[in-house]
């Protein structure tokens, strides 16, 4: 696609196409220009992430995950799905497990419901071996990480950091 094709588009809206043709050069420009939401939502509700998804724009995928504003579990208008809903439900089983383990190594959080109650642990495939396998370890690594988590309430006696930094 030829940058020509966005000239007067925003750069919101340069940032969803470029998501949707796995145009980096395009979305490579658009973070050199700033004055972008990461977050931005097409009339659907899809937001850059959704759309790379969507279109399998792995090149585009990886680049947006590494930006520190992106939100890794937007929820879509229609489906309510995040990103990781649309990714264990696409059709090439390799780009199907690459995605959904780029999305899981951000963060993505694998207990939303979409509009239909379903995780997605209830959309994968149960012959999906990989991807299953793949949220498995995601879910463990995560509940183990929340369970060694100290408490900082500083309303309890006792807690805190132990730093001084509250003292006079």
């Amino acid at each position: 696609m030829a940058d020509e094709e966005f000239t007067g588009a925003s750069n919101n809206e340069r940032l969803l196409a470029a998501a949707r043709s796995d145009n980096e050069e395009l979305l490579l420009e658009v973070f050199e220009e700033k004055g972008f939401d990461i977050n931005c939502q097409d009339g659907l509700g899809n937001t850059p992430l959704h759309n790379a998804v969507l279109h399998c724009s792995t090149d585009v995928l990886e680049h947006i995950l590494s930006h520190e504003d992106c939100d890794v579990d937007p929820i879509n208008r229609i489906d309510k799905a995040t990103p990781l809903h649309l990714a264990v439900q696409l059709e090439e089983p390799d780009l199907r497990l690459h995605i959904v383990e780029s999305l899981l190594d951000a963060g993505a959080d694998t207990t939303i419901k979409d509009k239909n109650g379903f995780t997605v642990l209830d959309l994968v495939s149960s012959d999906d071996q990989a991807v299953l396998t793949a949220i498995r370890k995601s879910k463990a690594s995560n509940a183990i990480s929340v369970s060694d988590i100290a408490n900082d309430d500083d309303d309890e006696p006792g807690s805190g950091s132990g730093s001084g930094s509250d003292s006079d």
